[in-house]
Parts: structure tokens; sequence; C-alpha cells
């Protein structure tokens, strides 16, 4: 039997058409979003690379700017697990959701070392680190240490994402995870290779929602 055309199909039978058709062109849209939020949070991280190594002046402005880099990502990493980390199956979700987790509770350390540790004395942050606030402060590191890698290997298993952005991701997250452990030079670069693996898979992501939204519109 020779194919129809949609248009000369009944208002019934293009029912299921046009509802896979607004799907699509509804998923393109989110991986846009999410695409245009991990643009921002790698311009973000470079902006806080800057400030961390001198080359602009840290002001009020620029601290305000540090926790927004993960709530920027969380629409990203969200985008990602949609378009490409569900084929990892259950481990694919865990690994997401604890990723999700992770970068959430990282803009809370960013919030404090930001807006809270730069406007106190370097006694009483050491006091603040010695009790329960240095505990939460490692065990968000180490989450976000771990659940970076268990995503970036969901999103390798197969073809459609780059193996080399998915490695800066990964690489960049180390010393960013261990920031009280390593030099700031190594912190600087960490997050310069952040960016760039994040801008990397948004470019990535923004294709695939180009492709989607062709797809449909065959």
């Amino acid at each position: 039997m020779s194919a129809v055309a949609p248009e000369l199909l009944g208002s019934s039978s293009l029912g299921p058409y046009r509802s896979a058709r607004s799907t699509a062109l509804g998923n393109a849209t989110l991986y846009r979003i999410a695409a245009s939020a991990g643009y921002g949070g790698a311009l973000i991280l470079l902006v806080n690379a800057a400030k961390r190594s001198g080359l602009i002046a840290t002001t009020d402005l620029t601290q305000l700017l540090a926790p927004l880099a993960e709530i920027l990502a969380l629409g990203l990493v969200t985008g990602l697990f949609l378009a490409f980390g569900r084929r990892a199956a259950l481990f694919g979700t865990i690994a997401f959701v604890l990723h999700f987790i992770s970068l959430a509770s990282l803009e809370g350390v960013e919030v404090v070392i930001n807006l809270v540790f730069s406007k106190l004395p370097m006694e009483t942050i050491a006091v603040l680190v010695a009790g329960p606030l240095g505990l939460v402060l490692t065990i968000s590191s180490l989450l976000f240490l771990f659940s970076t890698l268990a995503f970036v290997a969901t999103l390798a298993i197969g073809t459609r994402v780059p193996y080399v952005p998915l490695a800066l991701y990964a690489v960049g997250a180390v010393p960013i995870s261990l920031r009280a452990f390593v030099p700031e030079l190594a912190l600087d670069l960490g997050l310069v290779t952040l960016a760039i693996g994040v801008v990397w898979l948004a470019g990535c992501l923004w294709g695939h929602a180009t492709t989607v939204a062709n797809t449909s519109a065959d």
C-alpha cells in the first residue's frame, strides 16, 4: 500500500501524527533552553576563573554571579539526561538524580564561599569549617565528584555524545571538588576546562534539538 500524505488523511487519523509532532517540537524547545543554560553557566565559570586569577576585579556582582553557574548547570544536565542519558536505564537515572542533587548542594557551597566567607576573617572561617559546616562542604564536594563521573559514564554509553567534551567535563570537575587540597592554579584550570566541556556539551544538545525539530517537520 502506498504511503498517504498526512494532509490527505482524516482528522482522526491526523491525531497521533499531530501529537507526536507536537511532542517532538516541545522536546526540541526544552533541549534548546537547556543548552542555553549551559552556555550561560560556562560563561559564569570563565568569569569565576578570571576573578580568582586576578584578571578581573572581585566585586559584589562577580560574587553574586558565582553561584548561578550551578543553577544553570541544573538545566543543562536535565536536558542531557532527557536527550541522551535515559538509554542507560536505572544506572543512568540514579546517576542523573545524584548529579542533580550534588549540583544543588554545590550551589549552596558557592553561596557560602562567595557571599559569606568573603566577608569574614580567616579566624572565623577556620572555626566554622572545623564544625558541622566543614563536614557538609566536604560531603557536597565528594558527591559532586563521584556523581559527575557516574553521569559522564552514562552519557558515554553509545555514540551520540562525543567523548572529548565528556572527558573535559569530568577532568574539570576534579580540582573543583578538591578545591581545598589543590593549588589555586589547578582550580583555575579546572574551571576553564569544565567551561569548555560545558560549552561543547551544550552545543551537542543544541544540535540534537535541531535534528529533532527537523525530523518532526518532515
